[in-house]
């Protein structure tokens, strides 16, 4: 809780950008070490078609920008009302297996936190991510979540590897079928009739 306090701070210190463009953090969970950690925010991000699919929450504060690589940019914009006492956000991610719901990392992010990058999602499962904006009289909103689901890394590069080989081999086929067709019809000439 200390290090809470301590975070505009240490902000300050760092030398690195002003404390509204580092976002401080603590990653709860299996494998996390708890310990504080800052961010360079990345509020120029502009999700290319190309390379990223965008995921819209039903609020509309809160998106996921799905990536090619296998990581997913959530970005949100912090609630109108209450913006004084906000404290910073709670994030909880899980996904669904087979049979089981799985948890990800929770994640505690500062006030200044307008994004999380998302690491290591598995394509496949669909994912839920959830979003509490935390105040200073230690009361919490109503979270925000949004659903998505990664596409496996390069299966669009597959689809057309696959899509032009096809179409080489058909055209290979056509025209071996021309040939043919042009050999029997010219250069073939029937067998004359014997006479009687």
């Amino acid at each position: 809780m200390i290090a809470w306090l301590l975070a505009p701070l240490l902000l300050g210190l760092c030398g690195r950008g002003s404390p509204e463009e580092l976002c401080p953090y603590r990653v709860s969970g299996e494998g996390a070490g708890g310990g504080l950690c800052f961010r360079t925010s990345a509020s120029d991000f502009a999700c290319e078609r190309r390379a990223c699919r965008p995921v819209h929450g039903p609020g509309g504060s809160l998106r996921a920008n799905v990536l090619r690589n296998g990581s997913v940019l959530l970005q949100w914009r912090p609630p109108e009302a209450g913006r004084a006492a906000l404290r910073g956000f709670a994030l909880n991610c899980s996904w669904s297996g087979a049979h089981a719901r799985f948890r990800c990392d929770s994640v505690q992010l500062g006030a200044s936190c307008r994004d999380y990058l998302l690491a290591g999602v598995h394509p496949g499962p669909r994912y839920r991510v959830c979003l509490r904006s935390l105040y200073g009289n230690g009361s919490s909103a109503a979270a925000e979540c949004l659903d998505f689901r990664a596409e496996p890394a390069g299966l669009p590069d597959i689809v057309i590897a696959m899509t032009a080989v096809g179409g080489a081999i058909c055209v290979m086929l056509v025209i071996i079928c021309l040939l043919v067709a042009y050999i029997t019809e010219n250069l073939m000439q029937p067998a004359p009739a014997p006479r009687a």
